[in-house]
């Protein structure tokens, strides 16, 4: 029971966030998943329906690797926003999925920020 009420509000809540992002209309989609061990990160163009520039911590180096989780967040949001200015893409909206904006997430987000996105 617990766990079908758990999933029932994750798919809620990413609609809703979804939903509020359609507003913004022709900007490119910051797609964040968040596994047990790795963050994956994709600029999305939603009028063609294809990824423009994808992250994840594959791209990280050796010693990157061996930092926390929400440190190892932080670095790919500077990285996808490092590739994104070398294809002069400047504004995205931010898509959080069905994640809280804490933690990781929020790390993701501001390691963007810094590296020069705008959301």
């Amino acid at each position: 029971m617990g766990f079908k009420k758990y999933k029932n509000q994750k798919s809620k809540r990413k609609l809703r966030v979804r939903k509020k992002l359609k507003s913004f209309g022709s900007r490119y989609r910051l797609s964040v998943f968040r596994s047990n061990k790795y963050h994956y990160v994709q600029v999305i163009n939603d009028e063609t329906r294809e990824t423009l520039i994808s992250a994840s911590e594959t791209d990280l180096t050796k010693e990157e690797k061996t930092k926390t989780k929400t440190e190892r967040a932080y670095l790919i949001g500077k990285y996808i926003a490092k590739k994104s200015q070398g294809k002069k893409i400047k504004k995205v909206v931010f898509d959080r999925g069905a994640y809280r904006y804490h933690g990781r997430v929020k790390s993701l987000a501001e390691g963007a920020r810094k590296g020069g996105l705008e959301f």
